[in-house]
Protein backbone atom coordinates (compact mmCIF):
# COMPACT_ATOMS: atom_id res chain seq x y z
CA UNK A 1 0.00 0.00 0.00
CA UNK A 2 1.57 3.38 -0.23
CA UNK A 3 1.62 5.93 1.99
CA UNK A 4 0.86 9.64 1.99
CA UNK A 5 3.09 10.09 5.32
CA UNK A 6 5.94 12.75 4.65
CA UNK A 7 9.25 11.63 4.38
CA UNK A 8 12.75 13.72 4.38
CA UNK A 9 15.43 14.32 1.57
CA UNK A 10 18.56 15.52 2.08
CA UNK A 11 21.00 17.39 0.19
CA UNK A 12 24.34 16.36 -0.87
CA UNK A 13 25.07 19.56 -1.87
CA UNK A 14 24.52 23.20 -3.25
CA UNK A 15 24.78 25.40 -6.08
CA UNK A 16 27.28 28.42 -6.27
CA UNK A 17 26.50 30.64 -8.98
CA UNK A 18 26.49 34.79 -9.19
CA UNK A 19 23.40 34.55 -11.17
CA UNK A 20 20.27 36.92 -10.36
CA UNK A 21 16.33 36.39 -11.25
CA UNK A 22 17.07 37.45 -14.28
CA UNK A 23 20.19 35.14 -15.07
CA UNK A 24 19.70 31.97 -13.90
CA UNK A 25 17.99 31.00 -17.46
CA UNK A 26 20.96 31.74 -19.35
CA UNK A 27 21.92 28.49 -20.77
CA UNK A 28 25.28 29.47 -21.42
CA UNK A 29 25.68 30.57 -17.92
CA UNK A 30 28.84 28.03 -15.93
CA UNK A 31 27.71 27.00 -12.34
CA UNK A 32 29.36 25.46 -9.21
CA UNK A 33 27.75 22.65 -7.66
CA UNK A 34 29.70 21.85 -4.29
CA UNK A 35 28.93 18.40 -3.36
CA UNK A 36 29.35 17.82 0.50
CA UNK A 37 32.32 16.40 2.12
CA UNK A 38 30.33 12.82 2.80
CA UNK A 39 29.89 12.42 -0.50
CA UNK A 40 32.93 13.27 -2.38
CA UNK A 41 33.60 10.08 -3.49
CA UNK A 42 30.65 9.46 -5.02
CA UNK A 43 31.38 11.87 -7.91
CA UNK A 44 34.25 8.95 -9.13
CA UNK A 45 33.30 8.10 -12.88
CA UNK A 46 31.13 10.89 -13.31
CA UNK A 47 33.76 13.04 -15.78
CA UNK A 48 33.77 10.62 -18.58
CA UNK A 49 29.53 12.01 -19.35
CA UNK A 50 29.31 14.95 -21.15
CA UNK A 51 25.73 16.00 -19.62
CA UNK A 52 24.11 15.48 -16.10
CA UNK A 53 20.98 15.38 -14.00
CA UNK A 54 20.36 17.68 -11.24
CA UNK A 55 17.57 17.53 -9.28
CA UNK A 56 17.45 20.36 -6.43
CA UNK A 57 15.16 21.72 -4.27
CA UNK A 58 13.17 25.01 -4.89
CA UNK A 59 14.22 26.41 -1.67
CA UNK A 60 12.96 30.10 -2.45
CA UNK A 61 9.71 28.72 -3.32
CA UNK A 62 7.20 28.77 -0.26
CA UNK A 63 4.32 25.44 0.07
CA UNK A 64 1.36 28.38 0.49
CA UNK A 65 2.82 28.88 -3.34
CA UNK A 66 1.46 25.73 -4.86
CA UNK A 67 -1.21 25.61 -7.01
CA UNK A 68 -3.62 22.93 -8.58
CA UNK A 69 -3.51 24.78 -12.07
CA UNK A 70 -1.16 27.41 -13.53
CA UNK A 71 -1.26 29.43 -16.82
CA UNK A 72 2.93 28.47 -18.25
CA UNK A 73 5.45 30.70 -17.68
CA UNK A 74 2.65 32.64 -16.11
CA UNK A 75 1.32 33.91 -19.30
CA UNK A 76 -2.71 34.62 -19.69
CA UNK A 77 -2.48 34.30 -23.15
CA UNK A 78 -1.91 30.15 -22.56
CA UNK A 79 -4.68 27.95 -21.67
CA UNK A 80 -5.01 27.35 -17.48
CA UNK A 81 -3.47 23.79 -16.76
CA UNK A 82 -3.06 21.06 -13.93
CA UNK A 83 0.64 21.89 -12.23
CA UNK A 84 1.58 18.30 -13.28
CA UNK A 85 1.02 19.43 -16.74
CA UNK A 86 3.85 22.68 -17.15
CA UNK A 87 7.01 23.05 -15.90
CA UNK A 88 6.30 25.43 -13.22
CA UNK A 89 7.98 25.76 -9.76
CA UNK A 90 4.37 26.14 -7.99
CA UNK A 91 4.56 22.74 -7.29
CA UNK A 92 3.24 20.00 -4.86
CA UNK A 93 6.74 19.10 -4.00
CA UNK A 94 9.32 21.89 -5.30
CA UNK A 95 11.98 19.86 -7.03
CA UNK A 96 13.59 21.45 -10.09
CA UNK A 97 14.99 19.16 -12.49
CA UNK A 98 17.52 20.73 -15.11
CA UNK A 99 19.61 18.85 -17.76
CA UNK A 100 22.95 20.67 -18.02
CA UNK A 101 26.81 19.87 -19.39
CA UNK A 102 29.17 18.84 -17.46
CA UNK A 103 31.94 20.96 -18.11
CA UNK A 104 34.58 19.90 -15.13
CA UNK A 105 34.86 17.61 -12.26
CA UNK A 106 37.58 18.77 -9.73
CA UNK A 107 37.06 17.03 -6.68
CA UNK A 108 34.25 18.01 -4.86
CA UNK A 109 33.07 20.40 -6.95
CA UNK A 110 31.33 20.00 -10.82
CA UNK A 111 31.29 22.90 -13.00
CA UNK A 112 28.40 23.02 -15.10
CA UNK A 113 26.89 24.80 -18.24
CA UNK A 114 23.02 25.57 -18.19
CA UNK A 115 21.64 24.90 -14.54
CA UNK A 116 18.73 27.26 -13.70
CA UNK A 117 19.12 27.41 -9.76
CA UNK A 118 20.12 30.22 -7.49
CA UNK A 119 22.59 30.48 -5.75
CA UNK A 120 22.52 28.33 -2.43
CA UNK A 121 19.99 26.08 -3.73
CA UNK A 122 20.13 22.54 -2.08
CA UNK A 123 20.78 19.51 -4.38
CA UNK A 124 19.38 16.76 -3.57
CA UNK A 125 21.09 13.95 -6.47
CA UNK A 126 22.71 14.12 -10.18
CA UNK A 127 22.58 11.08 -12.58
CA UNK A 128 24.39 10.74 -15.47
CA UNK A 129 22.48 11.53 -18.44
CA UNK A 130 23.25 8.80 -21.47
CA UNK A 131 21.22 6.98 -24.21
CA UNK A 132 18.54 5.55 -22.13
CA UNK A 133 17.17 9.30 -21.42
CA UNK A 134 17.48 10.44 -25.37
CA UNK A 135 13.57 10.29 -26.54
CA UNK A 136 13.22 9.91 -30.06
CA UNK A 137 9.51 9.99 -30.95
CA UNK A 138 8.76 13.14 -28.72
CA UNK A 139 5.51 14.85 -28.66
CA UNK A 140 4.20 18.32 -27.03
CA UNK A 141 0.56 19.97 -27.36
CA UNK A 142 0.02 22.93 -29.71
CA UNK A 143 0.27 25.74 -27.03
CA UNK A 144 3.69 24.67 -26.65
CA UNK A 145 4.88 24.67 -30.29
CA UNK A 146 3.59 27.76 -30.70
CA UNK A 147 5.00 29.13 -27.46
CA UNK A 148 8.80 27.85 -28.95
CA UNK A 149 8.10 29.10 -32.50
CA UNK A 150 7.36 32.68 -30.90
CA UNK A 151 10.65 32.88 -28.61
CA UNK A 152 13.06 32.18 -31.19
CA UNK A 153 11.37 35.09 -33.44
CA UNK A 154 11.64 37.53 -30.55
Amino acid sequence: MVSNKFFSIKPIGYVRTNADDSEVRDKNRLSQIIIFKEYAEALKGLEGFSHIIVLFWLHKISSKEFRLKVHPRGRKDLPLLGVLATRTMFRPNPIGLTIVELVKVKQKMLIVRGLDAFNLTPVIDIKPYDFWDIKKQLTVPKWWENLEKRQKQA
